[in-house]
């Protein structure tokens, strides 16, 4: 299974991007898929999930109402749409998979995603 990012790039503060993940290889449409992020300095934090039905999905509290994860099954795609960014928002984005057999845990858990992508940055400017 692959998993390829892309969408980042530099915005200004209050713009918005879109990133986008293709998993290949495998069966998408069964996968709990995520992004997290890492700034510079910072440890690597899950941003946003959601699981294999859509019937759940997970935000970090600080980007509730900013950033909206989806994921279309048809296209084995996983996106994040950022709105009203930050320059605190500059970091590498990944978009991460569980692959089968499905862990147990819940959607923000790092631990719970044994594939990632090579991430895309996103740097924000004041």
């Amino acid at each position: 299974v692959q998993l390829q990012a892309c969408g980042g790039g530099l915005v200004q503060a209050g713009g918005s991007l879109r990133l986008s993940c293709v998993v290949s290889g495998g069966t998408f449409r069964t996968y709990d898929v995520a992004w997290s992020r890492q700034a510079p300095g910072k440890e690597r934090e899950i941003v946003a999930a959601i699981n294999w039905s859509r019937s759940s999905s997970y935000y970090v509290e600080s980007l509730k109402g900013r950033f909206a994860i989806s994921r279309d099954n048809y296209k084995n795609t996983v996106y994040l749409q950022m709105n009203s960014l930050k320059p605190e928002d500059t970091a590498v984005y990944y978009c991460g998979a569980d692959l089968p057999p499905r862990r147990v845990g819940t959607l923000n858990s790092q631990e719970k995603y044994d594939a990632w992508g090579q991430g895309t940055l996103v740097t924000v400017s004041s």
